[in-house]
């Protein structure tokens, strides 16, 4: 089947364009969902430790929980990058379609993986002294959680719309009559072509004259 246009991509086997693949929302959305990814995980593990113990109130866990929703955050927006960019030179529907279906998926989930984040950091450094060392650093990691549940939200939007119209196209396409097809009503009462009517006799005429000594029917 060919997957031309289908799933918010280019048509199938279309040159790369880089110009035209750094403009899509999509790819800006990721772009910016990496750097906040780098930001969070970088911060925590350059300054989240104090003393050998973790700087949320010395909550070993709330430092390991941060670094890890931001390195894999990291390495999903990774993985999505390449196959926004393979995404034209995927002929196959299906294989667009769960594409599709993984972006949707996972970027619900890692939106709540950046709430559950933004709500333990915050709760964990409310408990801190604010004159801990590294204040600054460890701050931005809980300001730049916030911000990747807004980039990660609009992620999600994006590849639901994805979906609905890649959706749309395919059904569209099951359903489309082939192109020169009899779209006329199969009980059409009059041909299209007059000259190969064939001849019917109207109804009520006079009946035929009678043959003499037959008996005619009279008229009425």
């Amino acid at each position: 089947m060919d997957g031309g246009g289908a799933y918010g991509a280019g048509k199938a086997g279309a040159p790369f364009d880089p110009v035209a693949f750094i403009k899509k929302p999509a790819v800006i959305l990721r772009i910016v969902s990496w750097v906040f990814a780098i930001i969070v995980f970088g911060c925590i593990s350059a300054e989240g430790q104090y003393k050998g113990q973790c700087a949320y109130n010395g909550d070993q866990n709330a430092c390991n929980f941060g670094i890890a929703v931001g390195v894999i955050a990291f390495l999903a927006c990774m993985v999505f990058l390449v196959t926004d960019a393979m995404m034209d030179q995927i002929s196959s529907v299906e294989y667009r379609k769960y594409i599709v279906l993984a972006d949707v998926g996972f970027s619900a989930f890692w939106t709540f993986m950046w709430f559950v984040c933004f709500c333990y950091l915050t709760d964990a450094w409310r408990k801190t002294n604010p004159k801990h060392y590294g204040a600054d650093e460890v701050q931005a990691a809980i300001a730049f959680s916030f911000f990747s549940i807004i980039s990660w939200a609009a992620l999600t939007a994006l590849a639901v719309m994805r979906y609905r119209q890649g959706a749309s196209q395919a059904f569209t396409r099951d359903y489309e009559p082939e192109a020169g097809a009899n779209q006329s009503s199969p009980y059409t009462s009059y041909p299209s072509d007059p000259s190969q009517e064939s001849y019917q006799e109207p109804p009520f005429v006079g009946a035929p004259e009678a043959a003499e000594g037959e008996y005619k029917p009279p008229s009425y």
